[in-house]
């Protein structure tokens, strides 16, 4: 039984003493211990790819931080990677990938749902050992991007300010886009469910790149394949993140999920009034105001909250920056767990 649960009761409807706290992006560079680690490795995807790495990794904030639930050290692109699309993460420019997907015989190369998933057997072995590690002291969330995402990366070659490449495959490739989107969700429900067969108590899908399509274009190519990872991931609560897509809202609270991410773009009593009063919601505090003096981070978290009031779970409106304090960390999980 895990002793600190109080983010999986929030999860199932319970009434709490205080929200549950976590942050996106809370196992990396903002903790010593992680930059001492990363400095000893040949790069990004040795930690990733080497269990017993990630699994320290993953348990780290929440030693040195006191979260309420730790969050699968991993990285989204691993998914396009199983199916045949291998990348690679350089310093300080993010991920590039040497082959890209434009044609339809590139979408007919790749491997999908279980044989696909079947080459990650590293990330299922890193849910053990992270389990076994975590001793039962929080719960532990396992993640996926959401298939417009991964296709986004995909097609572009790496990261883009405007995703013009991806965006172009849609509109001049539709069918195409549909039959790739098809295999990443179901490469991704074999992921998330062998994920949970290995121990993971919650998901999470990061639609990170939402908010650069128009509501029309995203209602065709993101929110169907969101719903069936949904409607296929069973066993665990879910979280759906999409990032700047508030214009959406409406429609993810639809889904079969338990919680719904909020950017900090999005005010808390507007969110609730989208999604409803019977959905968690996540969020929503800027990461840029873990900047600021102690006395402003406590005074904005406690306002954070009380504009939730309840069904909430206290996070950042995006993952933390590399170069936020750490004292400003422990100040923004400190406010939460000391809130009454």
């Amino acid at each position: 039984m895990i002793k600190n649960d109080i983010f999986l009761r929030v999860l199932q409807g319970q009434k709490v003493a205080r929200p549950p706290v976590w942050m996106m992006r809370q196992a990396g560079r903002i903790l010593p211990q992680y930059r001492n680690l990363r400095a000893s490795l040949s790069g990004f995807k040795e930690l990733v790819t080497t269990p017993s790495l990630a699994a320290e990794v993953t348990v780290q904030p929440v030693d040195e931080l006191g979260v309420d639930a730790a969050i699968l050290f991993s990285d989204i692109l691993v998914i396009p990677e199983a199916m045949g699309l291998g990348y690679e993460m350089e310093e300080r420019k993010g991920p590039s990938f040497p082959r890209v997907v434009s044609n339809e015989a590139d979408v007919a190369d790749l491997l999908e749902g279980d044989e696909a998933a079947t080459y990650l057997d590293y990330v299922y072995e890193a849910v053990k050992l992270t389990k076994k590690l975590l001793e039962e002291r929080v719960p532990l969330i396992g993640f996926s991007g959401a298939p417009w995402t991964l296709l986004a990366y995909m097609t572009e070659g790496g990261g883009s300010k405007t995703f013009s490449k991806a965006k172009k495959f849609l509109y001049t490739q539709p069918e195409l886009a549909h039959l790739l989107l098809d295999k990443l969700a179901n490469t991704i429900i074999a992921y998330l469910n062998k994920k949970i067969a290995a121990g993971v108590d919650a998901v999470q899908v990061f639609d990170s790149w939402a908010g650069i399509l128009s509501p029309a274009q995203y209602r065709e190519f993101s929110l169907p394949y969101i719903k069936k990872i949904c409607d296929e991931v069973q066993g665990v609560p879910k979280i759906v993140f999409a990032k700047d897509g508030w214009f959406a809202l409406p429609e993810l609270a639809s889904l079969d999920c338990q919680a719904i991410g909020l950017d900090w773009t999005v005010p808390p009593r507007l969110g609730r009034e989208w999604v409803g009063p019977h959905k968690v919601l996540q969020g929503n505090l800027d990461p840029c105001a873990l900047y600021a003096p102690a006395s402003k981070i406590r005074l904005a978290t406690e306002q954070m909250i009380l504009d939730f009031q309840s069904n909430h779970i206290v996070n950042l409106g995006h993952g933390l920056y590399p170069d936020t304090p750490l004292d400003n960390v422990k100040c923004f999980v400190d406010s939460v767990k000391n809130f009454r």
